[in-house]
């Protein structure tokens, strides 16, 4: 099968892709794209997580087939030309990156949080949060990433 998507803005054709095949092994393996990353194949850690029509969701759960005509954002499409995206910027700075394994799936559902909540409490920061998990912090750096993303965002 033929699947063409716009990814990160840019149209993207890949042929030959197999049924079963997802979104994440599209990603990664064809359109050379390693952001999001394959841990659980199951959903269940978040590392894959992407935008799909700007709605996040774990790439490995999604066939690639799914997102013929639709929208797909990456980690990597989240910085622009003037630099990283503030989320990204803030896991830099607040050392909230340790193996890296984790942190785009984090970033990608922290800009979707601060996105639909500029002000977020650190219950509605973990609640969002949730569904991804890491193996390496305390989560502490990763709150802190997210709290001074958000204060950055709520400046005049």
């Amino acid at each position: 099968m033929r699947v063409v998507t716009t990814v990160n803005g840019t149209e993207q054709v890949a042929d030959d892709v197999w049924p079963g095949e997802s979104l994440l092994y599209l990603l990664r393996e064809r359109l050379g794209l390693p952001g999001a990353k394959n841990a659980c194949e199951q959903g269940e850690c978040g590392s894959c997580t992407v935008h799909l029509d700007g709605e996040p969701v774990c790439a490995c759960l999604v066939a690639a087939g799914q997102a013929i005509g639709r929208s797909v954002t990456t980690v990597e499409g989240l910085s622009g030309a003037d630099g990283l995206h503030p989320v990204q910027q803030a896991f830099v700075e607040a050392g909230a990156v340790q193996c890296g394994f984790c942190t785009p799936g984090l970033v990608v559902m922290a800009s979707d949080l601060l996105a639909r909540v500029p002000r977020p409490t650190d219950p509605e920061i973990r609640e969002a949060l949730a569904g991804n998990l890491c193996r390496c912090t305390g989560y502490e750096k990763i709150l802190d990433a997210v709290r001074l993303a958000a204060s950055r965002q709520a400046r005049p």
